[in-house]
């Protein structure tokens, strides 16, 4: 992305804030899911984990929950990088302090990392993500 900083830093911001929009109707969309699930299965005294018609509440609920701790994340992630936008560090990769790329940040705009460092870190098995 070029241009003046100002301009690109304008056009990241609605960028993460519509991802961190995204991610929080995510998650509460999931927690009235979860709800759902807890609600139906309240007065029902079926024997879901011998049900060979479905899967289990216990595994929906595992599943949805998985799923909302997944948005929750990309919340997190993305208040992170608003806070790098912030500090004029967005953009610089945490570990080694060159560039993160602007076509690392065009395809994952919540990157702390360069590709090197990311690579490094993921085979060694301290990037999560």
């Amino acid at each position: 992305m070029t241009g003046a900083p100002e301009a690109r830093d304008a056009v990241v911001r609605a960028r993460l804030l519509a991802l961190r929009d995204e991610g929080t109707a995510r998650t509460e969309a999931l927690r009235g899911e979860v709800a759902g699930i807890v609600e139906a299965s309240k007065d029902s005294n079926a024997d879901d984990e011998h049900d060979p018609d479905g899967a289990t509440i216990a595994f929906e609920r595992a599943q949805v929950g998985a799923l909302q701790r997944l948005a929750e994340q990309q919340v997190a992630e993305v208040d992170a990088a608003l806070a790098r936008l912030d500090a004029s560090t967005y953009g610089t990769c945490e570990a080694c302090g060159g560039p993160v790329g602007e076509a690392r940040l065009e395809a994952r705009p919540t990157a702390r990392l360069c590709i090197a460092c990311a690579s490094a870190a993921g085979r060694s098995g301290r990037e999560r993500r």
